[in-house]
Order: structure tokens, then sequence, then C-alpha cells
């Protein structure tokens, strides 16, 4: 029997199941783009249900985009390969992701839409950043 949270579930792991093909056969520097993008996301989800006062939703989608960031973007970034001259980038990253992650709890805590306006934000001229730069071409 066809019931919208039916859909709405099979349609999650149908998207589910998209995400991760894509991820599948993604280059490291097309995984970070699409960490970036699940982040977002996720705030912007958060965005809705605080402005629906879900709560309970928006802890869960603010928890996702902390998540992401610390065990996605921040994870991933690597001193070692990064050398001498990336060392300060690769601190400089690490500090703003730790600042992405205190604002989105600060977020989650006040109920503070533009908070997550301000990581989001943040996130798009990261991610913009990091879309600029193409494997193979000096990049990182």
């Amino acid at each position: 029997m066809y019931t919208p949270h039916n859909f709405r579930s099979g349609a999650g792991a149908y998207a589910r199941v998209g995400v991760e093909t894509l991820a599948m056969s993604a280059s490291p520097h097309q995984l970070i783009a699409m960490l970036f993008d699940g982040a977002k996301t996720a705030i912007g989800m958060a965005r809705h249900h605080m402005g629906a006062g879900e709560i309970e939703a928006k802890g869960n989608a603010i928890s996702k985009a902390m998540g992401i960031v610390e065990n996605g973007l921040k994870a991933s970034l690597d001193a070692k390969a990064a050398g001498t001259e990336g060392t300060t980038l690769v601190s400089n990253l690490s500090a703003l992701y730790d600042y992405v992650i205190r604002r989105l709890l600060y977020a989650n805590l006040h109920n503070d839409a533009s908070v997550l306006d301000e990581v989001d934000a943040l996130l798009d001229s990261l991610a913009s950043a990091w879309r600029e730069i193409e494997p193979g071409r000096g990049g990182f």
C-alpha cells in the first residue's frame, strides 16, 4: 500500500544508492566536493527544521553537518602530503573547520539561523575554491 512515508523512505534509499555509487567512482578531489555538498545540504535541512520548530530533526541535521566537517573534511587534511609549503594551509583549514563545528553547535543550542547562514557562506567559499583546483594542474 502506498503511503507518503513509504514513498519518502523509498526515495531516500534510492538517493543513498545514487550517492554511494557516485562516491565509489569518484576521485579523491570529487569526494571532497561531495563532502562540501553534503554539509551544505545538511545545513539547509537544519535551517528548514529550525524554521518549522522541528527540534529533533534540526539537531539531527546539524549533527550530520558537524560529522561531515569533523570526520570528512577535517579528517581528510594531510599535512605530510601538503609538504612544508602546505603545512600552514592545513593548519588554517583545521582551525577553520573547528570554528565551523563550534558555530554549528552554537546555532543548534541557540536556534540561531543567522549562524547557519554564516557557516553556509564559509563552506560555500571553501567549496568554490576547492572546485577551482583542477587535479593535475599543480593543485592540492
